[in-house]
């Protein structure tokens, strides 16, 4: 658990906090997941909403492991109704909103000649649109409930360096001009939003797609730190930029690759 110095920095004692994505496979962790558990460890209360239930009460379960609060919450955000549902759950359970971590997304490979459109419908639908639902019904609820409250949006560095797959990078590029336009709005509202855009990192759903060893030991080598990334460092970013030591940060991008953006090719091999 974080220790006490720790969490009274961090202003999360208390607060309550949505995580879509708070799932993942079996005990991995993808982004969502250690979001979730970080947020619990600094003292917020968690809803871990996911299209999959079993995914979703296996974070609460191991947010419960450690003495955390946390409730399981199936949804799929990309439909307003069911947005709109979760929200008004979080309010009727916990009496408020603080935080939002939209962490919803699927990839999408080929160039503009190459996707089906209604795979591209599809892709933005689930990167881009999922977030601008469950904002839309997240903030009233914080500025009613809270005050104020932050958001952090997911995003990829694959909207700052392309590398053959189109229709996610223009949907992630579309997420971080999101976060500014949101930034500026709710900015009046006490409400920040931020950006995180990961790199390589290896999570459930890298893995799942059964990289080779080879693959993998690629994406390593692509941070300039020689170091593989995890859903943990996601985590992390994503949980300081909700937090107190974040208040004077909004509209930001924050990247987290290892220094991958910084040198190397465009694509690793797959």
């Amino acid at each position: 658990m974080t220790d006490r110095t720790n969490r009274d920095a961090l202003g999360l004692e208390g607060k309550v906090a949505i995580v879509t994505g708070g799932g993942a496979a079996d005990d991995g962790i993808g982004n969502g997941r250690a979001a979730a558990i970080l947020l619990a460890r600094a003292g917020a209360k968690v809803f871990v909403v996911d299209l999959d239930r079993a995914r979703a009460e296996r974070t609460v379960a191991m947010i419960a492991q450690e003495g955390g609060t946390a409730t399981a919450f199936v949804a799929d955000v990309t439909d307003e109704q069911q947005a709109s549902a979760m929200v008004g759950a979080v309010i009727a359970q916990f009496g408020r909103l603080d935080c939002l971590d939209n962490n919803v997304g699927i990839s999408g490979p080929g160039s503009v000649t190459e996707v089906a459109l209604e795979q591209w419908r599809q892709v933005m639908r689930v990167n881009v649109e999922s977030m601008f639902i469950a904002s839309r019904h997240a903030i009233p609820a914080m500025k009613e409930t809270a005050g104020g409250g932050a958001i952090v949006n997911v995003s990829s560095i694959s909207a700052l360096r392309p590398r053959g797959l189109t229709p996610y990078s223009t949907s992630k590029g579309a997420v971080i001009a999101l976060t500014r336009a949101m930034a500026v709005d709710h900015g009046p509202d006490g409400i920040r939003v931020n950006c995180v855009a990961p790199g390589p990192v290896y999570t459930p759903m890298v893995y799942s797609r059964q990289m080779s060893v080879a693959a993998r030991e690629a994406r390593r080598k692509a941070s300039v730190l020689g170091i593989e990334g995890t859903g943990w460092d996601i985590g992390y970013a994503v949980r300081f930029l909700l937090s107190a030591e974040a208040r004077y940060i909004t509209g930001q991008t924050v990247v987290v690759d290892g220094g991958a953006t910084l040198v190397g090719p465009a694509r690793s091999p797959d």
